[in-house]
């Protein structure tokens, strides 16, 4: 598996919750692709997800892929193993409350038995060109659902 992909992703939300977007800009050597969307009535979390997941989704073959993101929810979830213990837990975490997304995190752990990934977490909003651009077109996205004048 030498198709060596990075995925620059990000969530955004209008309040929180509220309305909401996404943004996943695939880099495969000198190509690109962007991928991205939204949803009425969600949260940022919910959306950094969804980021990783479409972008995972992306793909059309294996692939070792670094996830590039500024969500230090979904890069602890995953390099610190919280997942591996909700997981374990029945998607417990460890003061009992319930995990928050289940289903998205479950959607991810089947991604990734496709693809090798690794997650590398980045500083938002800190001049990262691809992270820049994922933020520019994730709230391009929830904008198209907002109700109140701007």
């Amino acid at each position: 598996m030498d198709n060596k992909v990075i995925i620059y992703t990000d969530g955004a939300c209008s309040k929180n919750p509220g309305p909401g977007g996404y943004c996943a800009i695939l880099t495969y050597g000198k190509y690109e692709k962007v991928v991205s969307g939204g949803e009425p009535h969600t949260t940022n979390n919910r959306m950094e997800l969804r980021a990783v997941i479409e972008g995972l989704k992306a793909l059309n073959r294996a692939c070792n892929v670094t996830v590039v993101s500024d969500s230090k929810y979904v890069c602890d979830a995953i390099n610190q193993h919280w997942i591996d213990s909700w997981q374990k837990n029945n998607w417990k975490k460890s003061n009992k409350d319930p995990v928050l997304n289940p289903g998205l995190w479950k959607e991810l752990l089947q991604l990734m038995q496709i693809h090798s990934v690794r997650f590398e977490w980045i500083k938002g909003h800190d001049g990262h060109p691809y992270n820049e651009r994922c933020d520019k077109i994730a709230v391009e996205q929830y904008m198209q659902y907002r109700t109140e004048p701007s």
